[in-house]
């Protein structure tokens, strides 16, 4: 086994696992699918898992050096996404989409009048995405720099 099909187990192993982690985050908590940051995670992971698998057919190697900039560009999307959520606080992008304010006219106390604001304002960064993300950008780094130095041989 070379080196470049080692490198390709790799980004395939960190594609799927990013993937399905990406899938899995954006389909628990309440409301995530509705929300702009859940379905832009949903149709991403389905997007990095396919890669990955692909990663492990023999088609990898029709894919070349776009296959690491495909996850530096994966993961750029990722990183983006967590960046605006951890300052806006909110999956709406800061749009308001779906939130509610917490101060309803006969709830503003109790605990349905407040879940809107209240689990979108506690939901920023989320750490396991951000490290996920990182280790994808490490990863196409690594295969667009193992890519150009083994076509140079």
């Amino acid at each position: 086994m070379n080196t470049n099909d080692t490198t390709r187990q790799y980004g395939a192993a960190i594609a799927l696992v990013s993937g399905v982690y990406s899938l899995f985050s954006a389909t628990t908590g309440s409301g995530m699918m509705s929300s702009n940051s859940g379905l832009l995670m949903a149709v991403l992971g389905v997007v990095v898992v396919v890669h990955g698998v692909v990663l492990l057919t023999p088609y990898a190697s029709r894919l070349g050096n776009a296959s690491g900039a495909l996850m530096i560009g994966y993961s750029l999307v990722m990183l983006l996404n967590q960046a605006i959520v951890g300052v806006t606080g909110s999956m709406n992008w800061g749009m308001g989409g779906g939130m509610g304010t917490g101060m309803d006219s006969s709830m503003s106390g109790s605990m349905s009048g407040g879940m809107g604001s209240s689990m979108t304002a506690g939901m920023g960064w989320d750490l396991g995405m951000v490290a996920l993300a990182v280790l994808m950008l490490i990863s196409g780094i690594i295969m667009m720099n193992r890519s150009d130095s083994e076509s140079r041989m």
